[in-house]
C-alpha cells in the first residue's frame, strides 16, 4: 500500500508501524459497527453499519 502511494522503498520498521496503525485503527471500526448492529437489534453486521463505523 506504501508503495502504491508513491514509496520507491520502505522499511521493514515502516511496514510494521503502519500494519499495528491499519489493525488498530480496523479494530476501533469493527467495534463500532458490532455496537450499532446490537443497537439495531441485530446480529449481523451489515455494509451500513462499517459505513457509519469509519471516523
Amino acid at each position: 500500500m506504501l508503495k502504491d502511494a508513491g514509496a520507491s522503498r520502505v522499511s521493514k520498521e515502516a511496514k510494521q508501524e503502519f500494519k499495528k496503525y491499519l489493525e488498530k485503527t480496523a479494530f476501533e471500526v469493527a467495534q463500532k459497527a458490532v455496537k450499532l448492529a446490537q443497537h439495531a437489534k441485530r446480529k449481523t453486521v451489515d455494509a451500513s453499519d462499517i459505513k457509519l463505523a469509519i471516523p
